[in-house]
């Protein structure tokens, strides 16, 4: 699981901004939301422009050089951020597998990747820094050509990519799990346009995977569940790739529905795939869905067992009935803290936190 994250000169944040899941706090309700001691839902709430989208982007930069999983536009484009251009893009992950933990770094600039580091329960596994590679143990045996060779590529690959490439690893060790763990990261969204990042390789059709995959009725049946829309589909015919209404002669799907619905039609694509994904961030979830819709929404997505967290600005979430206080997020000026670290008040079941933030109450 994801323990803690940090970035510093990425795209807003000209100051380091450290987003730490691993110190919940005591309460005694929605435990479903913490696991093995780590938070493994939650909400992050913040005006426009205070980071949330760029944390996400963020945090799934490393999919761009660990795996071979789908990447995005909005993760290539400029990163550096436009005070500090001369300086490298910093990030700090944490994950925790078992008894272990892995401490992973890597600084970047345009060209590519300048500083990479990678601990095991704070022993060194390597230290790529000013053109040098340093490897701990007889692990990885390398010449030392071949260390000069790596450290000075001159497409700047990651040595933990190249690691990965060509030393076997034991199912159960540490970088093992973190290779598992990373090549399962989603993130997506449904703004203005689409788009993911993680976990599939390319962009799939919604209605013919669902066709294809025998999920109509199915699908049917989950609109109906979470939004009360009652919609008929026809039985589809060998080799369809559109979803067709019962309704006259039919009527194509994409025609009818509404921007909500189509956001719900990308969202169950998705959670189709869920038990493959192993930390999961939605951005702007709801950003079409009415306040009672993105509650229940909230309540089918955080009974997975895998880290899934969403962006909103939709503070009704923003309840004891749905998560903790520890749970909920608030980012803005380069930080994000949950909604007890920002405010001396003692927080309990009874207390409206939401009105308690309209009223602010919180601060960061």
């Amino acid at each position: 699981m994801l323990t803690k994250f940090a970035t510093k000169n990425y795209r807003g944040f000209s100051d380091r901004i450290e987003w730490d899941l691993s110190h919940p706090s005591s309460y005694s309700f929605n435990n479903n939301a913490i696991k093995d001691g780590i938070v493994k839902n939650g909400i992050i709430y913040g005006p426009n422009g205070a980071g949330k989208s760029n944390l996400a982007l963020a945090l799934f930069d490393l999919i761009l050089h660990l795996t071979q999983k789908n990447k995005n536009p909005h993760q290539t484009d400029t990163v550096i951020n436009v005070y500090h251009p001369q300086e490298l893009v910093e990030f700090e992950y944490t994950f925790k597998f078992g008894a272990s933990i892995i401490e992973y770094t890597y600084a970047k600039s345009p060209a590519g990747i300048e500083q990479e580091r990678i601990t095991i329960d704070g022993k060194m596994v390597f230290n790529l820094e000013d053109n040098r590679l340093s490897l701990e143990g007889d692990e990885f045996p390398m010449t030392a050509e071949n260390k000069h060779q790596l450290a000075n590529s001159s497409n700047k690959v990651s040595v933990l990519g190249y690691l990965w490439s060509v030393y076997p690893l034991d199912s159960e060790h540490p970088l093992t799990k973190l290779k598992e763990f990373v090549n399962g990261m989603l993130l997506f969204w449904n703004h203005e346009e689409r788009g993911f990042a993680g976990l599939d390789e390319r962009v799939s059709f919604i209605e013919e995977f669902i066709i294809a995959n025998g999920l109509v009725s199915d699908f049917s049946k989950f609109l109906e569940s979470v939004s009360g829309q009652e919609f008929k589909f026809k039985n589809p015919n060998k080799g369809d790739t559109q979803l067709i209404c019962d309704m006259g002669n039919g009527v194509p799907f994409n025609k009818i529905r509404s921007t909500g619905t189509s956001s719900l039609t990308l969202l169950y694509f998705w959670t189709q795939k869920m038990s493959k994904a192993s930390f999961v961030m939605i951005d702007e979830f709801d950003a079409f869905y009415h306040f009672a819709l993105s509650f229940n929404i909230c309540k089918k997505l955080f009974a997975y067992s895998n880290q899934i967290f969403v962006t909103s600005h939709n503070t009704y979430l923003m309840s004891n009935d749905l998560l903790r206080p520890d749970c909920n997020f608030i980012i803005g000026n380069c930080r994000i803290k949950p909604l007890n670290a920002c405010t001396e008040k003692e927080l309990r079941w009874g207390n409206n936190i939401e009105k308690m933030y309209r009223g602010d109450a919180f601060e960061i």
